[in-house]
């Protein structure tokens, strides 16, 4: 086992490598001049502007800016925005935000949709199934932000049974309905997943074999239909961390939250790489170790795989 993750360990180098070095050349590529969004609509001096070009870096080929940022990545030194502020500051206040509404997404919408998908799965076309199957559908083909704005508008401003906007306090009870409007989509998705491959596994020859035995319903279901299927889930669950945390720029946008999301739209805007490539540092990080654990996962849920 030790092998085995010090082999995924070194696979992850390149990747972080390369998702790094791309994020960092598109922010590069941006036309406009950084220093003078800085600036606003105020013209700087010559000497003021190089000076802060020299600051940042701003004066040196592309690959020796990158190289410099990468080595502060290792040292944990993010570098400072165009705001003076350190990047890692801002880290620090807006990965917390984005990481718990994540979190609470990817509970949500892994708890309902293997729980839904488990129940469609064992009553495939039947009503209950047709049903789930339809709403799943509906939910997919309805963009996330007009999920949002609905909402917000119902449960915020007709019914004031959840707050309209976040805000500053991005405490649980207050992230609750962004959380759910942003696990949406993939709670359908979980669903459709689950309800698939249960209906695959329930007549499969292992599955009837334990019913012959005369072991219960509920434990059939559980530890051989139920385990078997969720190696699929599991990995659509891995990749999806790493998607809710980067797709949080519209939800956050709809409730007002400080996370992620507001921060690179920011920083791109103003062109500032160090802000942008820190946090997509963060994310790939994320992802690849999410990534980790799925595989890690699959030997719990597939004995073969941990045989071999």
């Amino acid at each position: 086992m030790g092998w085995y993750i010090g082999r995924r360990l070194l696979q992850m180098i390149p990747v972080f490598i390369g998702a790094t070095l791309l994020i960092y050349a598109m922010v590069f590529l941006i036309p406009g001049d950084p220093i003078q969004a800085l600036a606003g609509d105020k013209p700087l001096s010559p000497a003021v502007a190089d000076q802060l070009r020299e600051r940042y870096h701003l004066d040196r080929p592309f690959i020796v800016q990158y190289l410099l940022y990468l080595k502060g990545i290792f040292t944990l030194d993010f570098g400072t925005s165009f705001s003076g502020q350190p990047v890692r500051d801002v880290l620090a206040r807006a990965f917390p935000v984005t990481i718990r509404l994540a979190f609470m997404a990817i509970v949500i919408e892994a708890t309902f949709g293997i729980f839904f998908g488990v129940i469609a799965g064992l009553r495939k076309g039947k009503a209950f199934d047709a049903t789930l199957l339809v709403l799943s559908l509906f939910i997919i083909a309805v963009p996330v932000f007009v999920i949002g704005f609905l909402a917000q508008f119902f449960l915020g401003v007709r019914w004031g049974i959840a707050p309209v906007t976040v805000g500053a306090d991005a405490s649980f009870s207050r992230l609750l309905v962004p959380a759910i409007v942003l696990g949406l989509v993939s709670f359908a998705y979980v669903l459709r997943l689950t309800r698939t491959s249960v209906a695959e596994n329930k007549d499969a020859d292992h599955v009837r074999t334990a019913t012959a035995k005369g072991l219960s319903r509920r434990r059939v279901v559980v530890v051989h239909i139920l385990r078997n299927s969720l190696i699929p889930v599991v990995t659509f669950l891995g990749a999806d961390l790493g998607a809710l945390m980067a797709g949080a720029i519209v939800t956050e946008g709809i409730f007002n939250i400080n996370g992620v999301g507001g921060t690179i739209y920011q920083a791109v805007i103003r062109g500032e790489a160090p802000t942008v490539v820190s946090f997509v540092t963060v994310l790939v990080v994320v992802f690849l170790v999410a990534n980790l654990l799925v595989d890690l996962l699959y030997a719990a849920l597939d004995p073969r795989i941990r045989y071999a």
